[in-house]
């Protein structure tokens, strides 16, 4: 599914905005994730970092909670912007939730913004599935 690329200026600024207000005391690394449902409606998260790092919550994953929490299901497209030198993946529990609902695409964009595309199905090629506890 492609989108137009005023949704993804739309979906780049909302991840751009929602970085800002991430909590990353410990690494310094914030992220903002823009998710936008199959419906429209554009969900947001950040990172939430923790003393305990396995606690810490991706900004994907916070997106894709609040996106549930609202009723959402489907989706067509997240956008993750972070400050690095080359645009950032999510990482293999993101990639796994991302998966749960779907094969949509994955734009990830930095700060300078340059840009990578791809989709969640080339990130976590065979992801497990409900079809594999059948």
């Amino acid at each position: 599914m492609s989108i137009s690329k005023e949704r993804e200026h739309e979906l780049i600024l909302a991840a751009s905005r929602v970085r800002e207000g991430a909590y990353a005391p410990y690494s310094g690394f914030r992220v903002g994730a823009a998710l936008l449902a199959s419906d429209g409606r554009i969900f947001t998260g950040c990172n939430v970092e923790n003393a305990s790092y396995g606690l810490s919550m991706c900004a994907e994953r916070n997106a894709v909670a609040a996106a549930i929490a609202a009723g959402a299901r489907r989706f067509a497209a997240i956008v993750l912007v972070a400050d690095s030198p080359a645009p950032v993946s999510p990482c293999g529990a993101c990639r796994q939730v991302l998966a749960e609902f779907g094969d949509f695409p994955v734009i990830m964009v930095t700060t300078n913004g340059e840009r990578e595309d791809n989709t969640v199905g080339a990130l976590l090629p065979r992801a497990f599935s409900a079809g594999d506890m059948s």
